[in-house]
């Protein structure tokens, strides 16, 4: 039912604009507030905080449906509700959900997480970003990057260093709204792929923020970011399957379709193999990150099936979409068709919440830990 319900809303809200969304790089509020009202935007909140309560399986559902058609509203979404939302759901006091989760489980609000910084993206533990006690305040100076929604979002769960750079205990993760005096959005990127998700600079210069907005204790914000991450691993590996996923539909539409030498292109064992190849792939997506989910719902560590289910279902976005710009051949790189788009959009996943490479070092380390 989410599947479907969600098909209809892309058909209707997304399909007939994406592609000029994505040649002027528009945020389109307006789409998120009425998934908002759809559920879409608080899919793990409980019922009590305005959420559809959900679990993580229906979550990978929501992203990875949205994705087969616009990876970028996709990434937004998960942005949205595994980041921003999941880290005060995950870690806000009760007055905080009651606070903040209600306006962002029905898309009235729209979240963002800030970590990543100009000189520190995986090295988050030597951020710059600072912030220090004034009284009943804490004040922070710093500048964050690459970060999902850093000028529309109404409100942004922020990591500032609290202590001694490198200390994982010196950090502390604040809730600034919008409109506070000295929090402000920057330079916008002008992205490969991914155009309609927007990415920017969020600046803070002497902003004023009261110890009530600080998510858990001081000192824990690294740590908090670890286990958020573990979840935006999910996110980000269901947003590569429903690009994947995308690619192939169209792939395989177009190789029956197209006819060359008086026959299907899907007959010639060139083409059949490499979607054959392309099938497989997926399918091992969609069964790692089902195993992730579980584990998730659950409530086990996912410290090591989710960076496998990112690591291999954003590999295979890169993988198939490029496979389906081959299988399409000239048409495939032109933006009449739709391959060429998943193939811009697909690269951010190997990047985004960890890189290939950070997800190859976690599975490593956490393999060894279990022996």
């Amino acid at each position: 039912m989410i599947s479907e319900m969600i098909k209809d809303f892309c058909e209707r809200e997304i399909a007939p604009n994406m592609m000029d969304w994505d040649e002027t790089q528009k945020f389109p509020v307006e789409v998120f507030r009425k998934m908002g009202k759809l559920g879409l935007m608080g899919v793990l909140v409980p019922d009590e905080y305005g959420g559809s309560g959900f679990g993580y399986h229906e979550y990978v559902t929501v992203v990875s449906e949205i994705a087969k058609v616009d990876g970028s509203i996709g990434l937004s979404v998960a942005a949205h509700n595994s980041l921003c939302t999941g880290h005060i759901l995950q870690f806000g006091s009760e007055e905080q959900k009651k606070r903040w989760l209600p306006k962002l489980a029905t898309g009235q609000w729209i979240g963002a997480w800030g970590l990543t910084e100009p000189n520190t993206g995986s090295d988050a533990g030597n951020m710059m970003t600072v912030a220090k006690p004034d009284g009943d305040h804490w004040v922070i100076n710093g500048t964050k990057n690459f970060i999902t929604h850093g000028l529309s979002g109404d409100v942004a769960v922020v990591m500032t260093r609290t202590g001694d750079p490198g200390d994982s205990h010196g950090m502390t993760a604040f809730v600034v709204e919008r409109g506070t005096p000295g929090f402000s959005g920057g330079k916008k990127e002008n992205k490969l792929g991914m155009r309609a998700s927007e990415t920017a600079e969020m600046i803070f210069e002497d902003c004023r923020v009261s110890k009530e907005n600080i998510l858990g204790e001081v000192g824990e914000g690294f740590v908090q970011a670890l286990k958020i991450l573990d979840g935006g691993r999910i996110s980000i590996a269901a947003l590569g399957l429903g690009i994947a996923q995308g690619a192939l539909d169209a792939a395989i539409v177009y190789a029956q379709e197209r006819k060359q030498f008086n026959q299907e292109i899907a007959k010639f064992q060139g083409i059949s193999f490499k979607i054959a190849d392309m099938v497989t792939q997926v399918k091992a997506s969609r069964l790692l990150i089902k195993e992730a989910a579980e584990l998730k719902n659950q409530g086990k560590n996912v410290n090591q099936e989710s960076a496998m289910a990112k690591l291999h279902s954003s590999e295979t976005a890169v993988s198939v979409a490029n496979d389906a710009v081959q299988i399409f051949g000239g048409y495939g790189y032109v933006k009449d068709y739709p391959v060429e788009k998943f193939y811009r959009d697909a690269k951010l996943c190997t990047i985004g919440e960890g890189t290939s490479e950070i997800q190859k070092l976690v599975i490593s380390r956490t393999l060894f830990d279990r022996l």
